[in-house]
């Protein structure tokens, strides 16, 4: 136990020292931290925000419009109508006069037919793609309360009612699918977990193959046993990789939630606090898995290089769910989404992904949580088995078949 407390100390302290690794575990969130103020600055900013007000909503400057109603059926403008808003002209050739003398901006025609064809003609002089149709709403309001004989309230109940009382059957708010965060919230947190998990397997994979390759091994394997080595070494930058996946999930839960004041996000995309519980789970379980798998390559390949070509061998199931993410983001409740959520190699990222959709059943959350350990368990036995003196003091050229038969000890 002192010797493998031992190898973890010297991998802590030898990676927590490297500026690069440092970068990445504080650099990396504070360059998000200062793009999320500076887009939230921006937000701020009056003239950017009538610039997104004016592309999503159209203009808000009430301008004086004409109509002719050719059909006889306005006859009062709603008390609701801003005054100047809308001028009556008797005929066409009054209101285009009115139109190049620039006293009205643009102007309706409504045809005798109106009641039979439903069509209004509305005639504006510039090309105007964010403000094109004007205030058509308005005009549409006037008409439909002149339909109605000037029953402004039966006209507010055409359109809708007065109030919409929502109730939802299940504790959680429901989210608008039509929001674009319905896509980049879970594609986020997908593409978090698949750089953290890969990216700290990955540390084993190059400490283990440098010492080989440096013949560093050696060295070590006349002080330690291959199983101590194999638990310093895995509890030694699970450490380091825990703490960086605490900053990373810290920093972006928090730069969500203050996004729900800054960038009026709705409560539905907040995540809840469960979310990090099990995401700080399924990491530590899944970097079992895959950094013991990453060791078990790199006992096998004589040098880096190799071990960075051959990394496909391993991480092979764990690109599976970022070839299949739009399906996971689009129908995460689908067989395929519950499949690769429960199927321990897809699942650190899958059930991620899911989770942060929501509404995924907690006995497919433990279940998956189970397999994924069990798995983890069955794992580091196998590449302990691996890790052997024969093994770690030679080399050679590895593939997929070499690799499995190493797993299950016919190597």
């Amino acid at each position: 136990m002192k010797k493998t407390l031992l190898v973890l100390k010297r991998e802590f302290m030898t990676l927590i020292r490297k500026p690069s690794f440092l970068f990445g575990m504080f650099g990396v969130p504070l360059i998000g931290v200062a793009i999320f103020f500076i887009a939230a600055q921006i937000q701020k900013s009056s003239q950017a925000q009538s610039i997104v007000e004016q592309m999503v909503s159209g203009t808000q400057t009430i301008e004086t419009e004409g109509y002719v109603d050719q059909s006889g059926i306005i006859q009062s403008i709603p008390a609701s109508v801003p005054a100047g808003a809308l001028i009556a002209y008797p005929d066409e050739e009054a209101v285009r006069a009115a139109l190049q003398a620039g006293e009205i901006s643009a102007f309706y025609l409504v045809p005798e037919d109106y009641v039979a064809s439903g069509e209004v003609i509305y005639v504006r002089p510039d090309f105007n793609p964010i403000g094109g149709s004007g205030q058509s709403d308005l005009f549409e309001w006037v008409l439909q309360v002149n339909l109605l004989e000037g029953d402004s309230v039966l006209a507010t109940l055409l359109n809708g009612p007065l109030y919409l009382e929502k109730t939802s059957q299940t504790p959680e708010p429901q989210r608008d699918e039509t929001n674009m965060m319905s896509f980049y919230l879970p594609y986020g947190v997908t593409i978090l977990f698949y750089v953290i998990i890969l990216g700290s397997a990955s540390l084993l994979l190059s400490s283990v193959a440098k010492e080989k390759e440096n013949r560093v091994m050696e060295v070590l394997m006349s002080s330690v046993t291959p199983r101590q080595l194999l638990a310093g070494k895995i509890a030694g930058l699970g450490l380091l990789s825990l703490l960086q996946t605490v900053v990373w999930m810290g920093t972006s839960y928090g730069l969500l939630k203050l996004s729900g004041s800054t960038f009026n996000l709705p409560a539905a995309f907040q995540l809840p606090t469960s979310f990090l519980v099990w995401g700080l789970v399924f990491f530590l379980l899944g970097f079992a898995v895959y950094a013991s798998l990453m060791a078990g390559l790199g006992a096998l390949v004589p040098n880096l290089r190799e071990a960075t070509q051959s990394t496909i061998v391993v991480i092979a199931p764990l690109i599976v769910p970022m070839f299949l993410i739009n399906v996971l983001i689009s129908d995460p409740h689908g067989i395929a989404s519950t499949i690769m959520s429960l199927f321990p190699l897809t699942a650190p990222v899958a059930m991620m992904t899911r989770l942060s959709s929501g509404g995924v059943p907690i006995w497919q959350v433990i279940l998956s949580a189970l397999l994924l350990a069990a798995t983890a368990v069955l794992v580091v036995r196998a590449v302990a088995g691996l890790f052997r003196s024969q093994v770690l003091l030679s080399g050679q050229s590895v593939n997929r078949k070499m690799f499995f038969k190493a797993l299950m000890g016919k190597y």
